[in-house]
């Protein structure tokens, strides 16, 4: 069986993606180990867009295995009915680290717009590290009667990130 051959993203596929982002709060995110074994864990997220953010601890493996290797995918997944229907999507991209004070900031006034109930994104000090997830590659699923139905999209030029497309 082969894979077929991603198409670039359009318009209704950006706008289909973003409403299943800015419905959802947790994703799946996925890590290259140092030992060449995945690392996979479930944090919770902000969107601008395609563009993803999120908050985890400095002392934690998932930054040291980040900052060894920026290569990260992520997984989505949102019930869209009470059958057993879903709608999802898994993304490939990179990750870096949001250093700048002013951007934390806006990030920071977006989450309390966002999630009135959860008071500061990126606490001061050093403790924790604000990073910005670039998807390079989207896989939109959707699950009807039990069948998966998958479509992949490329964003840009082909491992590289994504300009303004939203």
């Amino acid at each position: 069986m082969s894979e077929a051959v991603p198409s670039p993203i359009h318009g209704a596929a950006v706008s289909a993606t973003v409403e299943l982002l800015d419905r959802e709060r947790l994703m799946t995110l996925g890590c290259n180990g140092p030992d060449g074994w995945p690392h996979v864990s479930t944090v919770g997220y902000m969107n601008e867009g395609l563009n993803l953010y999120f908050v985890i601890a400095r002392s934690s493996r998932k930054l040291a295995m980040l900052e060894a290797d920026p290569r990260a995918s992520v997984a989505i997944r949102s019930e869209s009915g009470g059958d057993g229907d879903a709608v999802g999507l898994s993304m490939a991209g990179r990750v870096v680290e949001v250093t700048d004070p002013v951007a934390i900031a806006r990030l920071d006034l977006k989450v309390a717009e966002r999630f009135p109930g959860v008071h500061v994104y990126a606490p001061a000090g050093d403790t924790v590290a604000v990073l910005h997830f670039t998807p390079s590659r989207v896989s939109a699923v959707g699950v009807v009667d039990g069948r998966s139905q998958t479509q992949t999209f490329t964003l840009g030029e082909p491992g590289g990130a994504i300009s303004q497309i939203f």
